[in-house]
């Protein structure tokens, strides 16, 4: 199976910008009901994913409260435990074992450019079919 059959590309998706504020960032996970997000630089290259914990924990962090938040960039507070973006080129097997740690897996191209993310309800729908075809 190639992976581009299950992925939900950029255009169609959200995502933050590495140096959006703590604030923009929750406002956007907010307005559209995420708990993680993937993280783009401005050039499309793949940062990260970050989640409500890491905003909260940051946040409590911080005693400032909410308004504080715009002297903060989401760079600062990105985790490097998240696992990695699998390929373009990965493999059933990868996009699987990613899935099963997150709800999504985001997907870069060869030069590290976000393409877009394969969510777990597609990877278990798509199997489903596929068996119900059988």
């Amino acid at each position: 199976m190639n992976i581009l059959y299950l992925l939900k590309i950029k255009n169609e998706i959200s995502y933050i910008y590495d140096d959006n504020t703590i604030r923009q960032g929750l406002e956007k996970m907010k307005s559209h009901g995420y708990t993680a997000i993937p993280v783009i630089t401005r050039d499309g290259d793949y940062v990260g994913t970050i989640s409500e914990g890491d905003f909260l924990w940051h946040i409590l962090g911080h005693n400032g409260g909410i308004r504080t938040e715009e002297e903060h960039s989401v760079r600062e507070i990105i985790r490097k435990d998240f696992m990695p973006p699998v390929r373009v080129s990965a493999t059933v097997e990868e996009l699987i074992e990613s899935a099963t740690n997150q709800n999504f897996v985001p997907v870069v191209d060869d030069r590290n450019k976000f393409i877009g993310i394969v969510t777990r309800r597609d990877i278990i729908m798509y199997f489903i079919e596929k068996n119900k075809s059988k």
